[in-house]
């Protein structure tokens, strides 16, 4: 997504969820309203019907809210109230950061004792010394304001290589975590981890591997034990390098088994590639759709895995709503029904299709996260156009909230932006036809100070239902 100016970036850096292109570089993006799927898209029933409405979720990053939370039940409960009296009806809590640490009493993962977090004009660790369960505080005053509580982790991540003099942090950097679990990518060095000396930023797990899906299973077991509302995946995604990750030997043998023969060329990318290719080859479109494949195949697993332990907990995951550009991710979070390659043959085959995940999920969140010089359209890059395209992607297979990031798009910088705060709800829920609205991030809300402004646009909106 695209980034604050300085002053601001200094504030929010490890906020970001998902990555994404320029906005200015898309053109010519098909409207999904026209895939031939023969069958009609059925609507699921909303989550919230009247009188309360459509839900209204708030993201609360666990990096750049760690400075009020850590040690801090009182703040949570007075955050959490001002919520409630806003109008919003869930709060989405970040449990497992970047870092691959937790923050509830796993008996897996290790818990988080430090996060790191820019603090007035300083970049330094946040250190966590109480020993309460952070999730069953958010849990206890959420539960008691009347809020439904989400528990959201990154999902294929490991560790944080330190900057700005830090520390690295994370189970990789302690031994805790193999590095062959990490992915290997084709970068211009040539096959390099994502953990290694020098590491800068988010050190991703290989999804290909066995080990790995077994580890974030057992992570989502102990979460669904908890009396929460939902589980939110977040980058349950390939590496930040996109196309260049994962050509490990585990990811080599099950492409292998997959294709039915020896790929051409292995890796299947030049080293270092960034942008698609032009004229992708068989073999290349077979790769990506591998890889969708193994992300969904996961999100199978990992539903069921959930459902097991809990039947009420719902499952999802959150994405970037830039569906076009999404391949680079190894991610199809559309409706199995949708006919990817007949709108994207450049990069879709036949087979692209078939590893949509929408239909496993309970729920999605499809990050709307438009320019607000852009909030009302129908193409992407819109806000609206994000919505409502998203709606035709999932095709009714699950409801999903569409929200915009009210701190990092162009547009969003310095703050004082509350007059676009109803603009985005009307554009996103009302005109996409979004089933509920979501907000990235608290730490933007209390940081510009925006309650007055989400509380007289969900007040109207709520006041609305009754009309």
């Amino acid at each position: 997504m695209k980034r604050l100016t300085t002053s601001l970036l200094l504030a929010l850096t490890l906020v970001s969820c998902s990555p994404a292109p320029k906005a200015e570089e898309k053109e010519n993006v098909p409207d999904p309203v026209d895939n031939p799927d023969p069958k009609e898209s059925q609507t699921p029933e909303e989550q919230d019907p009247a009188p309360e409405g459509k839900p209204r979720y708030v993201w609360i990053d666990a990096s750049a809210n760690f400075n009020y939370f850590a040690n801090d039940k009182a703040y949570i409960g007075k955050e959490i109230k001002q919520l409630a009296d806003c109008g919003f009806t869930d709060i989405i809590v970040d449990v497992r950061p970047t870092e691959g640490t937790v923050l509830w009493k796993s008996a897996i993962a290790p818990e988080a004792k430090r996060l790191a977090a820019w603090i007035g004009s300083s970049y330094r660790f946040v250190e966590r010394t109480a020993t309460w369960d952070y999730l069953q505080a958010f849990i206890d005053t959420g539960h008691a304001a009347g809020l439904r509580v989400h528990a959201a982790i990154n999902t294929f991540v490991c560790g944080y290589g330190g900057y700005y003099g830090l520390e690295s942090e994370g189970p990789v950097f302690d031994g805790l975590i193999p590095e062959d679990w990490t992915a290997l990518d084709h970068t211009a060095d040539g096959l390099t981890r994502s953990f290694h000396p020098g590491v800068q930023g988010t050190v991703f797990l290989n999804p290909a591997k066995d080990e790995v899906q077994d580890y974030i299973i057992g992570l989502l077991k102990e979460l669904a034990a908890y009396d929460i509302d939902g589980i939110v995946l977040d980058r349950c995604r390939y590496d930040d390098t996109g196309l260049q990750a994962d050509f490990s030997e585990e990811s080599r043998q099950k492409f292998v088994e997959y294709l039915g023969h020896q790929p051409a060329k292995w890796p299947i990318f030049e080293a270092g590639v960034k942008n698609l290719p032009s004229g992708l080859g068989d073999d290349q479109k077979s790769w990506l759709a591998f890889r969708c494949k193994v992300i969904h195949d996961f999100i199978e697993k990992a539903s069921q895995a959930v459902h097991s332990v809990n039947p009420k907990v719902k499952f999802g995951a959150y994405v970037g709503a830039w569906y076009s550009d999404y391949y680079s991710s190894g991610v199809n979070w559309a409706s199995p029904r949708y006919l990817t390659h007949k709108l994207y043959p450049k990069w879709a085959n036949s087979d692209y299709h078939n590893y949509g995940y929408a239909d496993h999920c309970d729920f999605m969140f499809l990050g709307c996260y438009a320019a607000t010089a852009s909030i009302y359209g129908t193409t992407e890059w819109t806000m609206e156009g994000f919505a409502s395209r998203g709606r035709s992607l999932l095709m009714g297979d699950t409801v999903f909230a569409g929200g915009p990031d009210i701190g990092n798009p162009e547009g969003w910088q310095n703050g004082k932006k509350s007059a676009y705060i109803p603009k985005t709800f009307d554009a996103i829920v009302t005109k996409g036809m979004a089933d509920g609205y979501f907000v990235f991030d608290l730490c933007h809300i209390r940081m510009f100070e925006y309650w007055t402004a989400f509380k007289n646009t969900f007040t109207d909106y709520t006041n609305s239902l009754t009309k």
